[in-house]
């Protein structure tokens, strides 16, 4: 009787990890930017105003979004560049959710009031000529750095349901 019910706390323990765990969720949500942008190049003007662009946060669609999700969070990363390549360091943007499939509209970098209910959650931590007000653009001045964005999508609470990470939006 001992080993039955070791055997079924085993199995218990198994399915509430899997159950908890995001993998599940994590793989069915996905992202497509759209164009200009292709994933391997910055299209010409969407860099930063210090290297002659008035850049927008790439337009994306994403699909799967979980039941329950309201927002789509997006970090924008410089993955080149340490300070700024993780957690939002060229700013955090979020989205109002529409269902399963949403689109997530270029809004202008380098400000903080944003146009058709996106917010910006944090501006970017960029200092000094590269400060922003928001999201800054790609500025690293064509030297090839690849820049990123982590995807969450959350629910009204802030819980994480789905995330993709180190999605590429091209290189600078």
């Amino acid at each position: 009787m001992k080993k039955l019910f070791q055997s079924i706390l085993a199995f218990a323990v198994v399915a509430v990890v899997a159950a908890m765990s995001p993998g599940a969720a994590l793989a069915d949500m996905s992202a497509q930017l759209l164009s200009p942008w292709d994933g391997k190049k910055v299209p010409a003007g969407q860099q930063c105003r210090l290297f002659g662009g008035n850049g927008s946060t790439p337009p994306m669609v994403v699909s799967g979004i979980p039941a329950g999700a309201v927002w789509i969070i997006a970090e924008f990363n410089d993955k080149s560049y340490s300070p700024l390549s993780s957690k939002g360091g060229h700013g955090i943007v979020a989205w109002p959710v529409k269902g399963s499939k949403t689109k997530l509209f270029a809004v202008p970098g380098m400000k903080s009031r944003l146009p058709g209910g996106a917010r910006l959650v944090k501006a970017a931590r960029s200092t000094g000529k590269y400060a922003s007000d928001g999201y800054l653009p790609p500025c690293s001045g064509g030297r090839g750095n690849r820049y990123a964005v982590d995807l969450k999508a959350v629910d009204a609470k802030g819980k994480i349901l789905a995330k993709i990470s180190n999605f590429a939006i091209g290189r600078y």
